[in-house]
């Protein structure tokens, strides 16, 4: 609508324009009592959303008890592993014993046999040559007594030797023989105590699988309640989206083009047909204005404003990301969202959120209007989100907690930092909230980890936990693809990767092979039923995070120019093999790597 030769914009509260009195609509002066001009926001925020999710680190009871029994599961199949390894090393050693009692009890039954067949001929020799070989028969044939002596003592020598001999070789096969049944006992041991613990390990994996069993149902209901939200969330966001559609239509159907943002910063100097939107004080605002049309009063807003919600609204439903590429269009963080809205519509903001809180020209809460920024504390944590304000009640924001671009809840009470309004331009930087020492690092909502050290190297290991979801129960809509099949990651873990795929494939001349990417905790349940002793306890794998790979394609083996090209590469683009999969790091797994963010 063109009024004064100006063309003004008008804001809907709901879907409904808002009716003036006649005698109000050409009030000469703001009237005494601004309650009478107050205009709602322009965008219907349908009704408030509840949120049935699980906590971060799932709240229910019988889940946690069960991870509980699940990980005992696994530390007690862990032990026994090793204790069957060791048992099994001992059949192995038993065996190995085993084998040399029985040769060396065969080579002593040879030699006794050997021993014994000399015997025996020297007996024939001797009664061959000389008859009975005794004194008597020595005294009768001797020529002398020197020759009698000295052949007694020969047969006697000779008697001894053979009787010594005889009785060595005796000994050392029945030595030989006892060696070889003490063997034989140990391994039968080692064998018996090898299946004692292969049966205790039988037991622990039938309790993995009751475990996995229980696990189904309060999972069923989790995702259950992660759906229903999900469903809420998109029908808010929807209405939304449809109430500002409907006004923007209504816009253009009563040839009405909004005003630029420096023609609305004067409230006193404001073009022909406009007036000044009084405050909760009385005074006039800047950067906005009113006109009553048709017997209504209509807010009237800039035009780099009505642009840079009209993007935010297209946005609504993208996946949430911490940091890089947090402006879009792919995913955004809350700073970036709101940074690429407004620059893009001609209202440049720097890039951070406490940057933005610190250069913008605040305005009142109980003044904010469409468009404005409101800023999220408490103060303790420092400026850790920003919303583009909707309503007396909503804004929407890119929000960790709920993964993605959403309509939610103004902050109140001490989480509300300020509202500043991008329209009126930038300022000289002030004051900052800064975090607390000692206070966890909140960001956009969420509380944000820092990567895990791990050993004594300090290897990097994924931070885990992020936004409100449980592990394994992020809805597909705050992921992203990754370009592979249908495999998805965090956003900007998905991102990274893909930069870092396409490096490798400029050495290899092929993309990053992937096995596994983010994994649901259904899936988890049914990795840990199956291997027990291996895979992570069901809801903390950094998979159900979505922040973990498993790759191939020669990655998957240590000692390969795959591996090494990673080894040396990946850590740029933000990716690690944690240090307990590493070569001697305890649980090797070469092709198993997580995202940590770029140094």
């Amino acid at each position: 609508m063109r009024v004064g030769g100006l063309l003004v914009t008008m804001v809907l509260a709901g879907s409904m324009l808002l009716p003036v009195p006649a005698a109000a609509q050409e009030p000469p002066h703001p009237p005494t009592d601004p309650g009478d001009l107050r205009v709602e926001a322009g965008i219907a925020p349908g009704s408030p959303v509840p949120d049935p999710r699980p906590g971060e680190a799932f709240a229910d009871p019988v889940v946690a008890d069960l991870q509980r029994a699940a990980s005992q599961v696994q530390r007690e199949l862990g032990q026994l592993s090793g204790q069957i390894q060791g048992a099994q090393q001992k059949v192995d050693q038993a065996a190995s014993r085993l084998a040399t009692a029985r040769a060396q009890r065969e080579r002593a039954e040879a030699a006794l046999a050997a021993q014994q067949q000399e015997i025996d001929q020297f007996s024939r020799s001797v009664f061959t040559a000389m008859g009975r070989a005794d004194e008597f028969r020595l005294l009768v044939t001797a020529a002398s007594p020197e020759e009698l002596l000295g052949g007694t003592s020969l047969l006697n020598r000779l008697r001894v030797e053979q009787d010594q001999r005889l009785v060595g070789a005796l000994t050392r096969q029945r030595e030989a023989v006892a060696a070889e049944r003490a063997a034989e006992a140990d391994e039968r041991a080692a064998a018996e105590s090898v299946a004692e613990l292969e049966r205790r390990s039988g037991d622990a994996t039938n309790r993995a699988d009751a475990v996995s069993a229980e696990l189904r149902d309060p999972i069923d209901a989790a995702n259950a309640a992660v759906v229903a939200q999900q469903r809420a969330q998109q029908q808010r966001n929807s209405e939304t989206a449809a109430s500002w559609r409907a006004y923007l239509g209504r816009l253009d159907a009563a040839g009405i083009e909004p005003p630029p943002a420096a023609t609305l910063r004067d409230p006193a100097l404001l073009p022909a047909g406009l007036r000044a939107l009084p405050g909760k004080d009385g005074k006039p605002q800047a950067g906005v204005a009113q006109i009553g049309v048709n017997g209504q009063r209509l807010l009237v807003l800039p035009r780099e404003t009505i642009n840079a919600v009209s993007a935010a609204v297209e946005a609504l439903g993208r996946p949430y990301v911490p940091r890089e590429g947090g402006e879009g269009p792919v995913a955004y963080s809350c700073d970036g969202l709101v940074r690429s809205v407004f620059t893009k519509a001609g209202l440049a903001l720097p890039p951070a959120a406490a940057e933005q809180f610190a250069r913008g020209r605040p305005v009142p809460a109980a003044d904010a209007q469409p468009g404005d920024l409101v800023f999220v504390g408490p103060a303790r944590y420092g400026v850790q989100s920003v919303g583009i304000v909707l309503d007396e009640r909503t804004m929407l924001v890119a929000d960790a907690r709920l993964a993605g671009v959403v309509v939610a809840d103004r902050p109140a009470g001490e989480s509300l930092l300020g509202v500043v309004r991008p329209a009126l331009g930038q300022r000289s930087a002030g004051a900052v909230p800064q975090r607390a020492d000692g206070e966890l690092t909140w960001r956009c909502g969420g509380v944000e980890l820092p990567p895990r050290r791990t050993g004594a190297a300090g290897a990097d290991e994924a931070a885990g936990a992020w936004g409100g979801y449980p592990n394994g129960l992020i809805p597909g809509a705050a992921m992203c693809p990754i370009g592979v099949g249908s495999h998805v990651l965090r956003c900007d873990a998905a991102q990274s990767f893909q930069a870092m795929s396409r490096a490798y494939a400029a050495t290899f001349g092929e993309t990053l092979c992937l096995t596994d990417s983010y994994r649901t905790f259904s899936a988890q349940v049914d990795l840990y039923r199956r291997k027990p002793s291996l895979a992570a306890v069901p809801g903390t794998s950094n998979h159900g995070w979505g922040l973990a790979v498993d790759l191939c394609g020669g990655a998957e083996s240590f000692g390969t120019p795959q591996y090494g090209w990673l080894a040396v590469n990946a850590r740029a683009f933000g990716w690690v093999n944690p240090g307990w999969a590493r070569q001697g790091g305890g649980r090797e797994e070469p092709w198993h790597w997580e995202f940590v963010g770029t140094p």
